[in-house]
């Protein structure tokens, strides 16, 4: 029996660097049946050239401007053929040749809304942020224990769930958050796929750490459905940075790199900075009023 259809959806934007190698090892995939969609928000760096010599099903051309996440995914999943869509980032390159299958696999599954594989770091990965990759995707991951964990990075969603309710176009960030939780709540399953591996990392500076964490929790303000109290200063800044600085130092220390320690700290600062402003202005935004203030 041959294998069904699937669409893969690859957003690209300036990430020629990572961008040929990421077609070649889709190009080596063991699982065959497959259509490619790009689309492009304006890349300047040879990229371009990359995928039209791909020779992808469909080819879209976007400006930086016009880039929103829920609309792209949205308008991507409409051309594809498949009844399954695979979402991948130009940046995350996948590392076996078994990829597609374990991470397509779960979605042939009637109750299986979505899946999302695993990253690891590029070996450039700053300490603090690899931290983050061992907490979200490594073997003992705790993320397994957290309300809710996804990212659209290497991911995969069922067409026929997605056309009940596609993703919020009016999020900028976290719209895959958003969206998987919609299917947790409406019954289905989300499937984590360990086996099915890319490579991607970024290090982010304390400004863009920031204006990401603060993107991030303005989009959860809109689905929070516990007391918007929680988020305050003493817990979400000044014990959530403790508990983080903590965490990091165990981390730099078991991997030889604490002198990357005092970069953890002020990242992490700007990091837990972003989460509280980000849904006090979501809170504002999304539900009309200021989130309130604990004493």
């Amino acid at each position: 029996m041959s294998d069904p259809l699937v669409s893969i959806i690859l957003r690209s934007y300036n990430e020629g660097w990572a961008l040929r190698q990421t077609l070649e090892r889709v190009a080596a995939q063991e699982y065959k049946n497959w259509e490619m969609v790009v689309i492009d928000s304006g890349s300047t760096d040879g990229s371009v050239d990359l995928i039209r010599q791909f020779a992808p099903a469909h080819f879209i051309q976007i400006t930086p401007s016009e880039y929103v996440p829920g609309r792209v995914m949205n308008f991507g999943l409409s051309l594809a053929s498949a009844p399954y869509g695979v979402f991948l980032n130009a940046d995350a390159t996948p590392q076996d040749p078994d990829w597609l299958r374990t991470l397509v696999t779960p979605l042939f599954d009637p109750a299986v809304a979505a899946v999302f594989g695993r990253q690891i770091p590029r070996p450039d990965c700053w300490a603090v942020y690899a931290s983050d990759y061992d907490r979200c995707f490594g073997p003992r991951r705790e993320s397994v224990l957290w309300e809710h964990f996804f990212s659209m990075v290497s991911s995969g969603v069922r067409k026929d769930i997605w056309s009940r309710r596609g993703f919020l176009e009016k999020l900028q960030y976290a719209e895959d958050y958003e969206y998987t939780r919609w299917c947790k709540q409406e019954g289905y399953r989300i499937v984590y796929c360990p086996q099915s591996v890319v490579m991607h990392s970024h290090n982010y500076t304390p400004p863009q750490i920031y204006r990401r964490s603060f993107g991030d929790n303005q989009a959860l303000a809109l689905s929070w459905d516990k007391d918007p109290g929680h988020f305050n200063w003493r817990r979400t800044l000044l014990l959530g940075w403790l508990a983080d600085a903590r965490r990091d130092f165990f981390y730099c220390l078991g991997h030889g790199r604490l002198s990357e320690w005092p970069r953890a700290l002020q990242i992490r600062w700007w990091q837990h900075r972003g989460r509280l402003d980000g849904f006090r202005q979501g809170w504002k935004v999304y539900r009309g009023n200021p989130a309130p203030v604990p004493a």
